[in-house]
């Protein structure tokens, strides 16, 4: 019997969820055929089956989130050696939470997820107490709902509402807990909205938790400034169209959104501020000198940034078919964690779906974001007169902490420049 566990997928991820299996117990697989699809905070991925053998068990549920180093199925290769030997892993309770060892004496534990049953979590979210600092009692290190409570009397008698007991860190999120160097930031419990009428939950799983997660952390970290101008591509896109017509058949067709990419890394090595990153532990400002242009993909799951490598090396047709390629897979579920893996700047284009322009949010820990907004006719005055123009709404959101807006108004300057001279490009490319 051969035990597969969820292997680590890299950049920090700890879990993932079961979209899908492709066998059932009983069912005979081949070596590297596809054997489970799992969506992580990054990406869906279909993982290939490590041996050829039988499915003796299948230990996770479609819809199930697991940790990696978890049994995910027992195989019978035929090979005639017993069970592998168990590794670190978290342990199943017989409700399907995940157990933890304690760690230290007193039942005190390491950060990480808490063992402990859905009940007891949500009376935890009820009394403000974050799970991760009760002293577990329950068998193989889990929380029980008397923990919980133990933990919420002894903390509202032994300390003043909203601080932290002695030699405890701050409960950060908490109820009535102002977080960690952000003062005046509490976070309340909602209230009970089925007390006015119906209503509905639905978990926040995977991309979508990756997103809220990313937002609200740029939100509260970067101090966000955008600014706004108009590129006129008129002749840009009289000769992306021409230039489209004269294109074979199987050529990838070329895009406003890869002239935007083209003329974005020329700005970025003219203004590098804009592809950096700042550590605020350091106080270090960190310029990358690669160019790894992320592009926002709207997707059924979520939203899912994948990556152009290198995109100061491609040309504008190259750089159109990655484009192309990437938001593909996005939306199919065949991204790879890599794809989304060393981004320094982002793209995001909402002018497919209509309005006129918007303030987008950085993603984190990059420095600046551009958002495109619909390119359209309009009447402007060029040399007296009134003339139709197609213009290029721009929006760069960028971090004040490293950057200004004089700077950000050169950036979007050239970036503009370049799109209605698209001569240049080839010049400054």
């Amino acid at each position: 019997m051969f035990e597969f566990r969820l292997p680590d997928l890299g950049e920090g991820i700890h879990e993932g969820e079961i979209l899908r299996w492709y066998v059932k117990p009983g069912d005979a697989i081949a070596e590297d055929a596809p054997l489970v699809e799992v969506e992580t905070d990054k990406a869906a991925v279909t993982i290939p089956s490590p041996k050829g053998g039988r499915v003796a068990e299948v230990r996770a549920r479609e819809g199930e989130t697991v940790r990696v180093g978890q049994v995910l199925v027992v195989l019978d290769t035929g090979e005639g050696s017993g069970p592998r030997p168990a590794v670190a892993a978290p342990s199943r309770s017989p409700d399907g939470a995940e157990e933890r060892s304690p760690s230290a004496p007193g039942g005190s534990v390491a950060r990480g997820r808490v063992a402990a049953a859905p009940a007891t979590r949500r009376l935890a979210r009820e009394l403000g107490v974050d799970l991760a600092r009760v002293p577990a009692t329950g068998p193989g290190g889990r929380v029980t709902a008397e923990d919980v409570r133990r933990f919420a009397e002894s903390r509202g008698s032994g300390a003043p509402a909203g601080e932290p007991a002695a030699g405890e860190a701050p409960d950060v999120g908490s109820r009535g807990a102002p977080a960690q160097g952000i003062p005046y930031l509490e976070i309340e419990p909602l209230p009970d909205f089925g007390r006015w009428g119906e209503v509905e939950r639905e978990p926040v799983r995977s991309i979508r938790r990756k997103v809220a997660r990313n937002t609200v952390t740029a939100m509260v970290l970067i101090p966000h400034v955008a600014h706004m101008d108009e590129a006129d591509v008129t002749d840009l896109e009289a000769f992306r169209r021409a230039e489209n017509a004269r294109r074979g058949e199987g050529e990838a067709r070329l895009t406003l959104l890869s002239f935007v990419v083209k003329a974005v890394t020329v700005a970025l090595k003219r203004y590098p501020v804009f592809n950096a990153t700042l550590d605020p532990f350091r106080e270090e400002i960190i310029y990358k000198k690669y160019y790894h242009i992320g592009i926002a993909v709207d997707t059924d799951r979520g939203l899912i940034v994948p990556n152009v490598k290198d995109a100061d090396r491609r040309g504008v047709a190259d750089i159109a078919r990655q484009v192309e390629d990437l938001a593909r897979r996005a939306r199919d579920g065949g991204i790879r964690v890599e794809d989304l893996q060393g981004g320094t700047f982002t793209i995001t284009n909402i002018g497919v779906l209509g309005g006129t322009s918007f303030v987008p949010a950085i993603h984190y820990p990059e420095s600046a974001i551009l958002g495109m907004g619909r390119a359209a006719p309009r009447p402007v005055v060029r040399d007296g007169e009134v003339v139709v123009r197609t213009l290029l709404p721009l929006t760069l959101s960028f971090d004040h902490r490293i950057a200004d807006g004089a700077q950000a108004a050169r950036f979007v300057g050239l970036v503009r420049d370049l799109l209605e001279h698209p001569l240049r490009l080839v010049v400054e490319g």
